[in-house]
């Protein structure tokens, strides 16, 4: 089944255009996720927006928006009121200038889409606007309503197709100095700062994706099987790091116990390299069926789809006040 497409629209630059579409380039949906139940029925629950105050259940048609001025005092705002205020949508990503990618500070970057053409008739232009930004070595910057916001794009060559990242604005993003202004400017030794550099230097890679699991992810599907086939669950004990006393000693240490992982690895190895022993049969016929047949007969956990049940599981925090802007200056 193909991917169904988040947005579709055209991609301008000048006067050449061409239909395309947005697909999400992440998905959550994968994950497991759960579903607020009765504990004694077993049945889910479903929850209803109620007055804060009567706690009586407030239907759909009387509920509203409101922007909340000061305690417990809301301004009340109508669709008509957002309508009013709505950009005029032309379903079109326009990009408006290119700049060199690497100019582009990671903090601004928020959600990742995939473009690609629409249709046949598109495919000549959108690969036209993609090979001169690859050329180029430069990204667009472009703005299309989607939702009712105005979405500011960042687009990059990506294969055949283009990467679109949506920015924050400028008012979105926090000044980093309100957080590292008062760490103190720090002279390292220099033997310190050597052991620390040979540290990164025998921990140096390629970045794979791959190499990467969610520990946490694995963690649940591992404790639902546990609990299916009732088997105790085992509580993970992490190891909490603390403070260094003596960052050089520190340092001597990782440098040792690296040498050490390194050695225990080659030998490892060597170990796999030398032919094995045939392993014995097991003594009865019986027992390796039933272990079998146990293996098989494991109930694996169902993945749900989060859609509706992400809902459920948040607790309806009801409107939040937006404090004024600032605009950050960076």
């Amino acid at each position: 089944m193909a991917p169904r497409p988040y947005w579709k629209g055209y991609l301008k630059l000048s006067l050449v255009s061409c239909s395309v579409a947005l697909y999400p380039a992440a998905s959550k949906s994968e994950r497991i996720s759960f579903h607020w139940i009765n504990r004694e029925t077993g049945n889910r629950l479903r929850q209803q927006m109620v007055d804060s105050d009567t706690n009586e259940p407030v239907e759909r048609e009387d509920r509203a928006r409101g922007y909340q001025l000061a305690k417990n005092d809301y301004l009340v705002i109508e669709e008509e009121d957002l309508d009013s205020v709505e950009i005029e949508s032309s379903h079109t990503i326009d990009i408006e200038s290119f700049v060199p990618r690497s100019e582009i500070d990671p903090v601004y970057l928020d959600s990742s889409y995939y473009l690609a053409p629409n249709d046949k008739v598109a495919e000549e232009a959108f690969a036209v606007i993609r090979e001169a930004m690859a050329a180029e070595g430069v990204a667009g910057l472009g703005r299309a309503v989607i939702s009712r916001r105005e979405r500011l794009f960042v687009l990059e060559p990506r294969d055949k197709g283009i990467l679109a990242t949506v920015l924050h604005y400028n008012y979105e993003v926090r000044e980093d100095s309100a957080y590292f202004n008062e760490i103190p400017d720090m002279q390292i030794q220099g033997e310190m700062l050597d052991l620390a550099k040979h540290i990164i230097r025998t921990k140096m890679g390629h970045f794979d994706i791959k190499k990467f699991e969610d520990r946490y992810e694995n963690a649940l599907i591992e404790m639902i099987r546990s609990k299916q086939a009732g088997r105790p669950i085992e509580a993970a004990k992490p190891q909490r790091a603390t403070n260094v006393i003596n960052l050089m000693d520190a340092l001597r240490n990782s440098i040792a116990a690296e040498k050490s992982g390194l050695k225990k690895s080659d030998l490892a190895a060597e170990e796999e390299d030398e032919p094995k022993p045939a392993r014995k049969a097991p003594k009865s016929a019986t027992a390796e069926k039933g272990l079998r047949n146990a293996a098989q007969e494991r109930p694996q956990p169902e993945r749900t789809s989060r859609g509706s049940s992400e809902k459920e599981d948040r607790p309806n925090s009801g409107a939040r006040a937006k404090p004024a802007r600032k605009t950050a200056g960076r």
